[in-house]
């Protein structure tokens, strides 16, 4: 069994979604998981896993000298045909590999991905704004208009970024923070 069949297999076989390993300098092999409940990957949920890979890669008698497992963070990276459809509805951002109309980075609402290997992203000015409102407030900016204040009427039209795997660098979730508190 290769060494990635068997960190999947293991996190798999504790119930969690088996995201990413790799290795980095110094032997250190570095796990992440997500719950599939969609709720946060807890410590504890990493201290479990985190014991079970230690025996199983003894087991294997795969080689490494420090262990961390952690979970995608905030702003997970999308990977899979099965993240894009987990994540459908969601901001994201979307980095190009090359410029489209002038552009490698473009951020919109995920689509539910249309046929195989086709996925696409819908914005306006509206939801722009709205995105970039907590982002702003949370590094003491008035929340602007937009970007140079223009609202004209093609401005506001809903625009569509359809694209492949092929084609893009990175597709990463948008951070939502609320540093407000609880909400009743």
């Amino acid at each position: 069994m290769q060494q990635l069949e068997v960190i999947e297999a293991t996190v798999q076989g504790l119930g969690y979604q088996f995201v990413e390993a790799n290795w980095a300098s110094a032997g250190v092999l570095r796990v992440t998981i997500d719950r599939v409940d969609d709720a946060a990957v807890t410590v504890d949920d990493c201290e479990r896993v985190s014991r079970q890979l230690q025996y199983a890669l003894e087991v294997e008698g795969l080689d490494y000298q420090r262990l961390e497992v952690s979970s995608p963070g905030l702003d997970r990276l999308l990977r899979t045909p099965a993240d894009f459809e987990r994540f459908a509805g969601q901001a994201v951002d979307v980095n190009l590999r090359l410029p489209f109309q002038g552009r490698k980075k473009y951020r919109g609402l995920l689509q539910v991905p249309t046929g195989e290997g086709s996925y696409a992203i819908v914005w306006d000015d509206e939801l722009l704004a709205r995105l970039e409102r907590p982002r702003a407030a949370a590094k003491g900016r008035p929340a602007g208009p937009g970007r140079a204040g223009k609202t004209t009427e093609a401005a506001q039209a809903p625009r569509e970024l359809r694209f492949s795997m092929a084609e893009v660098r990175e597709v990463r979730l948008v951070p939502v923070i609320d540093f407000r508190g609880r909400k009743s």
